[in-house]
């Protein structure tokens, strides 16, 4: 969500900048623009509406030079898209670009109105700009200025400031909004994601909350929340990614999803070594009596998924909630609880609020499930259990929920010793998880049958997902998906459910989408999959090939390969997310960069 790059340096970074733009495509935005200083310190400023492509193509007409530049991807908060909302803002010599909300902007607009200012936006970053502007009016220099105006805002925001008349200065600060500091030689930059400027250094500095960096040319100096100097650990960067790599694939979605087994397998190595778990890195848990799980989106479905793991098997109470919600209200904390987070990014706003929040009200033990090394999340929490999913360019979530069930699976497990997990369970478990890569790999041939069904949603506008027990979650992020990408109206339920209210919705406009694995529930589900035939609803069923489940009148049944009831979950997933795939492809939209939405979601 919104992206930020900024360079100060020896050589000219326009194409620098441009590159750090396309590589966080991903994140989701609708503009984008740029500012470079000249090197008579003559400020250039580009903006454009729509993709990066569209500020490229404006470049080309209009090349920039100079060393010292910022560049940003918005995605639309206060003001709507448009070329006078879209990033860089300037207020006289000076520019800024922001991610984040400013809470207080309205009351702060007032005032600089009041003082004969001129906003030209709608956005609440100009606010920034006109009172960095008037302190700089004032006399004072450009980092006090930050650190000076900073104090006055309410809200999120990472932030990089250039003033024309210190060509070689950046002054960036951060609170609530991610922003690492890429170290040179001669040069430095900023991002609000490492993956900007892997093509221009591998050594990051990780700004901490409330930070303010200088950057200059050799040199960069980081001042804490009190506006005292300190010194961020530089670490060096193992992430490989090319942004424009999809291979022979059409979309990353499709590439991601087939990338799954690979995921999986990198996510056990070292964990699950020779039939044997290796699950010292988390520590001593067997002193946890409760488990509380905080999650967004489709780590929530995650952390839904595994509260049915951790109670049955590890015998421990798993309560789970929307981050955005436990962070608004007051909590319960219990004795000995485990506080649990999950982030594909690590830098989800509400989630990260949320961890803060659980320190400040007594949670003493934290672990995090994330897939980025450095991010807020990992170095916020007492324990980090990485994903090892790779760089996820698709705004859909594929491999990063695949591999957070893996992981939660693996800390069931760790939750388990010694408690309900005997020792013929942990076996069951080893076993079924060293299976798994080849199941998904079984599973992803599945892929032609689903690319044919997927035909027959081409004219639908609902749709409803079924699923009982831990197949409940994966129903829910299979209707999540099928929304996210074909914009399809769709919503799940727990099959059992169907009577207190969702059958008034069938009829033969409403495709059914229900997974069936052959387990204990799976007679409870022939029933309700009767009640909607009776109601003359279409059904689409991916069926364990044992369940017993056969094409019909109005029933379609796609076989999956048959697994443990234990991995079922993820290998249920995967179908569900071919299927929204192949629909959005069908409709046309946007399948990587889905409207609306932003792979890292940064603000509230």
């Amino acid at each position: 969500m919104c992206g930020i790059v900024g360079a100060v340096a020896q050589r000219d970074v326009a194409d620098i900048l441009l590159t750090g733009l396309q590589r966080l495509e991903y994140r989701g935005y609708d503009s984008a623009g740029m500012a470079v200083l000249s090197p008579a310190a003559e400020l250039q400023r580009v903006r454009r509406l729509g993709k990066v492509e569209q500020l490229a193509n404006a470049l080309q007409q209009h090349p920039m030079t100079g060393g010292t530049g910022i560049a940003h991807t918005r995605w639309a908060t206060h003001g709507q898209p448009s070329e006078a909302n879209a990033h860089p803002h300037q207020s006289g010599s000076l520019v800024v670009v922001h991610n984040g909300i400013i809470e207080n902007h309205a009351e702060l607009r007032r005032q600089l109105e009041a003082q004969g200012y001129v906003f030209e936006s709608q956005t609440d970053t100009e606010v920034i700009a006109h009172l960095i502007a008037e302190q700089r009016r004032q006399g004072v220099e450009l980092l006090q200025a930050v650190m000076v105006v900073r104090k006055q805002l309410t809200g999120a925001y990472g932030m990089a400031v250039m003033d024309q008349q210190l060509p070689e200065q950046l002054v960036v600060a951060r609170s609530g909004s991610p922003l690492v500091i890429g170290v040179g030689i001669g040069e430095h930059f900023v991002a609000s994601d490492q993956l900007a400027l892997l093509p221009v250094t591998q050594r990051f500095a990780f700004l901490e909350e409330g930070d303010v960096a200088l950057l200059q040319r050799h040199d960069y100096q980081v001042f804490d929340l009190n506006d005292q100097a300190v010194e961020r650990r530089v670490q060096e960067s193992t992430v490989e990614h090319d942004a424009g790599d999809k291979g022979a694939f059409r979309h990353y979605m499709l590439k991601e999803i087939y990338e799954q087994p690979h995921a999986i397998r990198q996510t056990l190595a070292g964990r699950l070594e020779n039939g044997e778990l290796n699950l010292e890195a988390l520590g001593d848990l067997s002193d946890i009596e409760q488990v509380q799980i905080i999650a967004c989106g489709t780590s929530y479905h995650a952390a839904m998924t595994a509260r049915y793991w951790i109670e049955s098997l590890a015998q421990l109470p798993c309560n789970v909630e929307i981050a955005s919600e436990f962070r608004y209200r007051r909590s319960v904390v219990r004795p000995r609880s485990l506080l649990v987070t999950i982030s594909q990014s690590g830098e989800t706003a509400d989630t990260l609020a949320a961890l803060r929040l659980a320190k400040e009200i007594g949670y003493q033990r934290t672990l995090t499930i994330c897939n980025v090394p450095g991010s807020s999340l990992v170095r916020e929490s007492d324990v980090a259990l990485m994903t090892c999913a790779g760089v996820e360019v698709g705004v859909a979530s594929t491999k990063a929920f695949t591999t957070q069930l893996v992981a939660l699976l693996l800390l069931t497990a760790a939750l388990g010793r010694g408690r309900g997990l005997d020792v013929h369970q942990q076996a069951a478990l080893t076993d079924a998880l060293q299976q798994l890569p080849d199941l998904i790999d079984k599973t992803l041939s599945m892929n032609a049958d689903i690319q044919a069904l997927a035909q027959r949603f081409a004219e639908k506008h609902h749709a409803l997902f079924l699923g009982r027990g831990s197949q409940y979650p994966i129903a829910m992020e299979g209707a999540l998906k099928l929304k996210e990408i074909s914009y399809i109206h769709a919503e799940a339920y727990a099959a059992g459910e169907l009577k207190h209210g969702p059958l008034a919705l069938i009829d033969a406009e409403m495709p059914i989408i229900v997974v069936a694995p052959n387990n204990q529930l799976v007679e409870k589900l022939k029933s309700n999959i009767e009640e909607v035939r009776a109601r003359g609803g279409e059904l689409t069923i991916f069926a364990d090939e044992a369940a017993g489940l056969t094409t019909s009148d109005n029933v379609t049944v796609l076989p999956v390969t048959h697994c443990d009831n234990l991995i079922a979950p993820i290998v249920y997933t995967l179908p569900l997310q071919l299927l929204s795939y192949h629909v959005a492809v069908i409709k046309g939209t946007d399948v990587d960069q889905p409207r609306n939405l932003a792979k890292s979601v940064t603000v509230e």
